[in-house]
């Protein structure tokens, strides 16, 4: 009975939530240039308690190294608590656990911050009352961190542009540490356009100087937010829909003379251009624009590819110049010939993350070289599922296939060392293959149009 009660609550609470999100949106959708002033009185128990239901209960603990399950033992009385110091203003926003992952092939890493389970609840909670706002805001063509909206979306749109709209020219950006270089300032003042609730900004404005504890130092980063907290994703969608999206829309567009298209994905963002003169016009202007804001672009990573469509010859054979190919999303994209000998825009696993991915793999067989090998296998083929879950694209399919290939050679290396006389041979190998199942390599996604 208690259960039943309280799966009965969590879907009164759900209700609720959804209900008091599309009044916000309908109040943002139909008064676009009104700003919100009263918004906290939304910052209930059960408002809280959904938020701490969005929380992964696996999350990793921050500075205090409390988990999802120790703060939940309590969680009405840490919740009154909570609100009672954010309404007060005594809520102190504790410093950010950063931790460093690599990067890419080489020693480059990047800095995740991991804030407290309590402050990840809270952040949750003020994401839920703003997004409903800031979604009736950001353009079509902003795909990253957004409500359902996803990379493959993303990634068929620029499929759809550069096959219907005969796209010639790639303007591929690559922004230079960006959420440790957004400046503060300019995103309170992107902020203050749509929301001005005091005890909201007073709590983001705590979030946004909390200190940073990495490797035993204690810092106060003058720019930035850090990766990894609940609310920088929508921060980060606000500052670059006000220095880039919106932009675009209002600037770029009216000036170009060919056919243009714009997909951003969180920071990462490609820019198509029917004709070469607007392609070269935007490069120019577009590293002056980002200046403004404190942001720099990459100058050897931001260029511009040719991209159009290979052109043919009665002998078919290709003519004029090769386009070339960019990266996007974890793709490569370039021209290449389907089944039926016409040209189409094929995408594969871009090597840095082909190889990172194996790197990973390899990581994990070593660490759990003793476990036992029924566990392994289950994990593993998880991993291999998840990979394929995303990188499964249409004319992709010979990646994965290496990939299961390379996964499969480092299990048996890591195998053959667990100190067994008779080793791992690769005759012991397909054996133990045919008993225990690794997923085949699949494609899962055909994207060939992006939705309306």
């Amino acid at each position: 009975m208690e259960l039943l009660l309280r799966n009965m609550n969590d879907t009164q609470r759900s209700e609720y939530v959804y209900t008091v999100q599309q009044r916000i949106a309908e109040l943002a959708r139909e008064r676009p240039d009104e700003c919100f002033t009263a918004l906290n009185h939304y910052l209930t128990v059960d408002w809280l308690k959904a938020a701490y239901e969005r929380v992964k209960p696996d999350s990793a603990p921050g500075v205090d190294g409390q988990s999802w399950s120790s703060y939940g033992k309590d969680l009405e009385e840490n919740l009154l608590g909570l609100i009672q110091r954010v309404k007060d203003g005594s809520y102190f926003a504790p410093p950010v656990k950063r931790v460093h992952i690599p990067k890419g092939e080489g020693k480059e890493t990047r800095g995740i911050g991991m804030p407290t389970i309590e402050d990840k609840v809270l952040q949750r909670a003020i994401a839920m009352l703003l997004e409903p706002i800031f979604e009736q805001d950001f353009k079509s063509f902003s795909y990253g961190f957004r409500p359902g909206r996803s990379a493959h979306e993303a990634l068929a749109c620029i499929w759809s542009q550069c096959t219907n709209q005969r796209i010639e020219w790639i303007l591929e950006v690559d922004i230079r540490k960006y959420f440790d270089t957004l400046k503060k300032a300019w995103l309170g003042r992107f902020l203050d356009r749509r929301v001005r609730d005091g005890v909201i900004r007073r709590l983001m404005g705590k979030w946004l100087h909390a200190g940073v504890w990495d490797k035993g130092q204690l810092s106060y980063p003058e720019d930035g937010t850090p990766q990894g907290g609940v609310i920088s994703p929508l921060l980060s969608n606000v500052y670059l829909h006000e220095v880039l999206d919106g932009w675009f829309v209002e600037e770029v567009l009216p000036r170009m003379k060919g056919r243009v298209f714009l997909a951003r994905f969180a920071d990462d963002f490609i820019v198509g251009f029917q004709k070469k003169e607007d392609a070269e016009k935007v490069y120019r202007v577009l590293f002056k624009r980002f200046e403004k804001y404190g942001l720099s672009l990459h100058p050897e990573k931001t260029r511009l590819v040719p991209f159009g469509r290979p052109e043919e010859t009665k002998e078919d054979r290709t003519q004029g110049p090769k386009p070339g190919t960019f990266d996007f999303l974890g793709f490569t994209h370039y021209w290449g010939k389907s089944r039926q000998g016409r040209w189409t825009i094929r995408r594969k696993t871009m090597r840095k993350r082909f190889t990172r991915g194996l790197k990973a793999m390899s990581q994990w067989c070593r660490e759990n070289l003793h476990e036992p090998l029924r566990q392994q296998v289950e994990l593993l083929g998880r991993k291999l599922k998840g990979h394929f879950g995303y990188y499964g694209l249409t004319g992709n399919y010979e990646s994965l296939r290496r990939f299961r290939w390379e996964v499969m050679k480092i299990w048996r290396k890591w195998l053959a060392r667990r100190g067994d006389p008779k080793g791992m041979t690769w005759e012991r190998m397909h054996k133990l293959l045919n008993f225990f199942y690794l997923p085949e390599a699949r494609v899962i996604h055909s994207i060939f149009t992006a939705k309306p």
